[in-house]
């Protein structure tokens, strides 16, 4: 299994990948699942794929020399001419539907099903930032101010702290130490998501990026906001009362006085017989 998030805000693209990928209880293998196409000055793309590997590397494959052909386009758009990340994402979605047509009927002759999800997201000269979820049937959706971030793999761990937090207006470094927290969450709850971790962080209208990380054991800030997180929370949370069935004039009760805040009770009888 894995865990990616991809995050788009006003001021730049935040993007966080594990590396774990399980192939049974006894194997568990380190593969790579994010993927930077750089143009300096032209554009910058990031691509994040979870679901079946050998789905997702071929796609990945593909995608570098996929060519979109419409209404008798005869060069054809790839991920390095598109003037648009929409037709990026198209290419994409092509590429998919590509290796479904190639891979589908084997796979479910082998008990298998088709099954990667992506993230694809970054910047083309002429345009604004532009993030997409892209499906196994090529079919994307984009990031919106309402709905600024993208996850896919072990998504609910991560997903709290992400919706606490990010708004279109969130800065690039709060952004990032919110991924980072989003991972550690699911890093704590799932054994299927683990380290290295690959962060990219990138800048709005600046095609390309010096904040690339990959994030291991020994890495000392992840170990320091690991620790300082479960830190706090256990503050927070001790700091917060414990349940008062009544409570009195300057406490909060948990239990009202009144019979629609009861559950239902099946009160037994010395007439009841038990069948």
């Amino acid at each position: 299994m894995t865990y990616c998030v991809a995050i788009k805000l006003n001021a730049g693209l935040v993007f966080l990948s594990d590396s774990r990928t399980n192939a049974g209880l006894d194997q568990i293998n380190t593969f790579r699942k994010m993927i930077v196409y750089e143009k300096p000055g032209d554009r910058f793309m990031v691509l994040l794929s979870a679901g079946n590997l050998s789905i997702a590397q071929s796609v990945r494959e593909i995608l570098q020399v996929e060519q979109l052909k419409e209404n008798g386009d005869a060069a054809g758009t790839t991920i390095w001419n598109a003037t648009s990340m929409f037709d990026a994402a198209r290419v994409l979605g092509s590429a998919i539907r590509r290796v479904y047509q190639r891979d589908a009927e084997s796979l479910k002759q082998a008990g298998m099903e088709f099954n990667v999800s992506l993230i694809f997201g970054g910047q083309i000269a002429g345009e604004g930032m532009r993030l997409f979820q892209v499906y196994s049937a090529g079919n994307f959706i984009e990031a919106t101010p309402e709905t600024p971030y993208f996850q896919i793999g072990e998504s609910k761990y991560g997903k709290p702290v992400l919706d606490r937090v990010i708004t279109p207006n969130t800065p690039l470094e709060e952004a990032a130490k919110c991924a980072l927290v989003s991972m550690d969450s699911t890093l704590k709850s799932n054994l299927s998501v683990g380290l290295p971790l690959d962060m990219v962080v990138y800048e709005a209208n600046s095609f390309s990026t010096d904040k690339i990380v990959c994030i291991d054991d020994n890495n000392p800030y992840f170990k320091m906001l690991h620790n300082s997180w479960g830190q706090k929370l256990r503050e927070v949370f001790d700091s917060i009362e414990d349940p008062l069935w009544n409570g009195g004039p300057t406490e909060v009760p948990l239990r009202l006085h009144s019979q629609r805040n009861l559950p239902l009770k099946k009160i037994s009888t010395p007439q009841e017989k038990l069948i």
